[in-house]
């Protein structure tokens, strides 16, 4: 019986530590602990509620589009005007969500993922002679080999040639990424912290000039998903088959769904939007959505039972930070009392199974193609390959919408500030379901709750004792080598986790950095 802690993981947001115990080289329990404490929902009370618009992007320089889209929903809603969004402001917050998914995703893969399956260390050996290829031998020949080392020592299995793309993708990625960027700053000023999506619509009227500016961005990039980001998941895909049954996690998904194609429905829950909301399991069935069966849980978080199974907008933060048995600063979310996860994955799944045709169509021409079943969907691999098809489907329906957009029209609706009232906004983070309640009283927020992608994937134990879903998934794990426990840092990297977004202020107490024992 053995004993093995990474803290921090890195390539992810945030702070995470993950603690097993493995015997005879099998995880036989998991433990997901966030190490910093959210402060961001405190922050808010007795603001003005339009604050929260620019205060809860701060929660995370990855996803803040994520954040500004859900407040701004959950802020229409408050406000009475959700059903008031003109179209070109409806649009609009689609094109910048849209790029900064775009940019999130590429990101992911590329600069977070692709190292635990390309060794960047053997470009030596190549012959290439490209830009991207001479700018990483630069950087070897001087001895600096970060962000590429220190490493667990993967089993790297690409061909030399497909991995001699790859680290040349690695570099393409990082322009790619930047012209998501550009794009999502063409409509919302900057990035990060956008000041386009505001409550009433968007503060940029389109322009002739700004759509072609924006298509032209998008087109590279359809290209790039097309040629490059796809073929290059599936050929670590093929290369690691035996990551397709690995990781398979609780085998519950859950999605808030994401990009109005029609805001005249004042409830969110019933709107069409290209995500459908909703869930499902590996039974491949589908059922709505219902927020009221949302709950947080607490029993293992150092946060007082006394708010433990309340539904978000009834939501608290009061600490207990010497809690008996906790181990973690974020709540454990759950769906009727069960464990979902959020994600690309849950996303594409739950679109998949709702029946919407562009969907099935991509998903199952993919999985004809690489030769698995839609049951492999449920594994490290198949959350990569469910975020490099979302962006693809992302990315060409956004050609759509910009040929919708009505040039010099209104994008912003006027509305009053009330003094009392309550709003709920869910939308999806790149990294999933992403959820903003907010009370208002005496014209001021009186509270404000978020639930973010990663308190559903990272969340610990609940009151029920079911582990959350990235400990469920490294659960039964096998490990060659526990010195080099590169297959967990591999399952974790799979959810993409943002522990900015989970958890916010550091605990100056009890939490080793870089701890390591085999017992």
């Amino acid at each position: 019986m053995g004993k093995i802690i990474i803290d921090p993981v890195t390539r992810i947001e945030g702070h995470l530590k993950i603690e097993v115990v493995v015997e005879n080289k099998e995880v036989k329990e998991a433990r997901s602990s966030g190490t910093l404490f959210r402060g961001l929902e405190l922050i808010l009370r007795g603001r003005d509620p339009r604050d929260a618009q620019q205060i809860t992007q701060r929660i995370c320089g990855v996803c803040p589009t994520s954040h500004s889209t859900a407040a701004a929903l959950s802020l229409d809603s408050a406000f009475g005007i959700a059903d008031k969004i003109p179209d070109n402001g409806r649009i609009i917050r689609n094109l910048i969500l849209g790029a900064a998914h775009i940019a999130d995703h590429i990101l992911h893969f590329y600069h977070l993922v692709a190292l635990d399956y390309v060794d960047v260390t053997e470009i030596a050996k190549y012959e290439g002679n490209t830009p991207a290829l001479n700018s990483i031998r630069s950087f070897i020949k001087r001895g600096e080999l970060g962000p590429f080392i220190p490493r667990y020592e993967g089993d790297y299995r690409l061909p030399d040639k497909v991995n001699e793309q790859a680290v040349a993708h690695y570099v393409q990625a990082f322009d790619m990424r930047r012209k998501g960027q550009e794009m999502l700053s063409l409509f919302g000023g900057k990035m990060p912290h956008n000041v386009g999506i505001v409550p009433g619509g968007v503060t940029s009227t389109p322009t002739v000039d700004k759509i072609i500016s924006f298509l032209w961005r998008l087109k590279e990039l359809q290209e790039f998903i097309d040629n490059v980001y796809i073929p290059d998941v599936a050929a670590i895909t093929q290369a690691y088959p035996d990551y397709l049954e690995i990781g398979h996690g609780c085998g519950s998904l859950l999605s808030y769904g994401a990009y109005e194609l029609d805001g005249k429905e004042p409830d969110l829950t019933k709107r069409k939007r290209l995500f459908k909301p909703g869930i499902t399991s590996t039974d491949l069935s589908f059922n709505g959505l219902k927020p009221d069966k949302i709950a947080e849980e607490v029993k293992h978080s150092w946060y007082s039972d006394s708010i433990s199974g309340r539904h978000p907008s009834q939501g608290d933060i009061i600490l207990n930070e010497e809690k008996d048995g906790a181990y973690s600063w974020i709540k454990s979310p759950r769906y009727e009392g069960k464990v979902y996860e959020a994600g690309p994955l849950a996303r594409l799944m739950v679109t998949y199974v709702s029946g919407k045709p562009e969907v099935k169509s991509l998903v199952d021409s993919t999985l004809a193609k690489l030769s698995i079943s839609i049951d492999a969907m449920f594994s490290v691999l198949g959350r990569h390959l469910a975020r490099a098809l979302e962006t693809k489907f992302i990315a060409d329906s956004m050609a759509d919408w910009l040929l919708e957009l009505k040039p010099n029209e209104p994008a912003y609706v006027s509305y009053e500030l009330p003094q009392e009232a309550t709003g709920m906004g869910l939308t999806e983070a790149a990294r999933g379901a992403l959820g903003h309640w907010i009370e208002i009283k005496e014209g001021k927020i009186a509270n404000y709750q978020v639930v973010t992608p990663t308190s559903w994937n990272a969340s610990p134990i609940d009151d029920r004792e079911q582990p959350g879903p990235i400990e469920q998934a490294i659960t039964g794990a096998k490990i060659k080598d526990e010195a080099n426990p590169f297959e967990i840092v591999r399952i974790v990297r799979s959810f993409d986790p943002c522990l900015a977004c989970a958890v916010h202020l550091i605990s100056p107490k009890g939490h080793d950095l870089g701890a390591y024992c085999v017992c």
